[in-house]
């Protein structure tokens, strides 16, 4: 696969209480209408990287009702397939999907669902030392449309966790890397890994949702924080500069961003990046105040 570009940079961040209509706004606001078509074969990846109770409320899995939602908003562009794809760490895909309620929404909506933890697969070329090959269900081949889904938080390895490392994480197979995906190496260089990916494979809409977000320590255990808000973008190294901001970094604070940058994968300085909805010192202070109590804004006028 060749090196991934993006030419587009456009970040929408909004606010509400409903998930469900912060994204609806954010999709609206960057035109994603425009990504999809009856050629299209689109798979969605939501964050699946095990189920914890209470679902709606923890932060570590995304929301059935928005990812609902997001489903009945691609099938009215009426593409040409719809695949919803991911592989959760623990390896078990199948029990967060029936714990957490996502088997009725697919079954409910009509659309094909797929195990990134099991094959056929196809082998995936990364520049990266180990692994500097992985194992991806073919499907990879077959989409030109791939939406990240996933939850923002804190993590305790990656720094953060976005719609980049939504990406990165969901495609290698546990019955390659083991559960979780480590045996073949990822984790001695997560960020390495992680941008390595990112320059593969193409994320054409990015969803982060902080709705809540998760801070503290995750992916799985730390607290969760409603604030409202929601980003939508076309550029994920743009839509993960907008969360690391809101969350109190810089890019060369998440290392992964900062190699992105670098090679100029996407775009990272923030007069380059359009940003419709709410002002990105709204959202941090909006974020810091839900999330912490007092405002904290990096990028304070």
């Amino acid at each position: 696969m060749e090196t991934v570009k993006y030419e587009k940079a456009d970040v929408a961040i909004t606010m509400h209480e409903q998930e469900r209509d912060a994204v609806s706004q954010g999709l609206e606001l960057i035109e994603a209408k425009e990504l999809i078509n009856q050629d299209s074969v689109v798979v969605l990846s939501p964050n699946w990287v095990n189920y914890k109770k209470p679902f709606s409320s923890s932060g570590v899995t995304v929301g059935a009702d928005t990812f609902r939602y997001i489903l009945q908003w691609i099938k009215q562009r009426h593409p040409k397939r719809i695949i919803v794809g991911t592989g959760s760490g623990n390896g078990d895909t199948t029990g967060v999907l029936k714990a957490v309620g996502y088997e009725n929404v697919i079954r409910e909506e009509q659309v094909e669902f797929v195990d990134f933890n099991t094959g056929p697969y196809i082998n995936l070329e990364l520049d990266h030392p180990k692994p500097s090959k992985i194992k991806v269900n073919q499907v990879m081949n077959e989409m030109n449309v791939y939406i990240s889904f996933t939850q923002l938080k804190f993590h305790e390895e990656a720094t953060m966790s976005a719609a980049i490392k939504n990406m990165a994480l969901t495609w290698p197979s546990t019955e390659e890397q083991g559960a979780p995906k480590k045996n073949l190496g990822i984790h001695e260089d997560l960020h390495g890994f992680i941008a390595a990916m990112a320059e593969k494979v193409p994320i054409h809409l990015s969803i982060v949702s902080a709705n809540p977000a998760m801070i503290g320590s995750g992916p799985t255990k730390g607290i969760p924080k409603h604030t409202g808000i929601v980003l939508c973008g076309n550029d994920p190294v743009s839509v993960d500069t907008i969360c690391a901001r809101i969350i109190g970094f810089k890019p060369q604070a998440i290392n992964y961003l900062h190699i992105l940058s670098k090679k100029e994968i996407g775009q990272s300085e923030l007069d380059k990046i359009n940003i419709k909805g709410l002002r990105i010192q709204e959202a941090e202070d909006i974020f810091s105040q839900k999330a912490y109590g007092g405002s904290v804004v990096v990028d304070s006028e």
